[in-house]
């Protein structure tokens, strides 16, 4: 993601990055017997796992539907939403009200920081968010 918010190269510069993304077919292979796991929890955590290693985003893309189908946990819901939408799948159908009033929410508090970070002045702001 870090890519393709500031250009291709970024990790260039980042050795430990690199390493990790050079490491990624290997970890996933560690991860993917457990995407089929027959407890729900174990997919779960495999799949938020799994996410970041994006190689495989067919296969993650349909496994992070169906999380979002039977799962309610905000953190893992997140995860899956945000690797969908990065990955440029419409989520608009998958969303649940928790996750548009999260989305929502998350949004304010991002505006309400570049607020305050261009508003500063000292100890208050000259106007306020409400």
């Amino acid at each position: 993601m870090g890519e393709r918010d500031f250009g291709e190269g970024l990790l260039d510069a980042c050795p430990d990055m690199r390493a990790f993304r050079d490491l990624r077919p290997v970890i996933y292979s560690a991860v993917q017997p457990f995407l089929t796991d027959d407890r729900a929890k174990v997919r779960d955590a495999a799949l938020v796992v799994a996410i970041p290693l994006a190689e495989h985003r067919n296969e993650l893309a349909d496994r992070a539907r169906r999380l979002l189908s039977t799962n309610t946990d905000r953190y893992k819901r997140d995860r899956a939403l945000d690797a969908l939408n990065a990955w440029g799948h419409d989520t608009s159908t998958l969303e649940n009200a928790n996750d548009i009033a999260a989305r929502k929410y998350h949004a304010r508090m991002a505006d309400h920081g570049l607020w305050w970070a261009s508003n500063e002045t000292g100890d208050c702001a000259e106007d306020p968010l409400f």
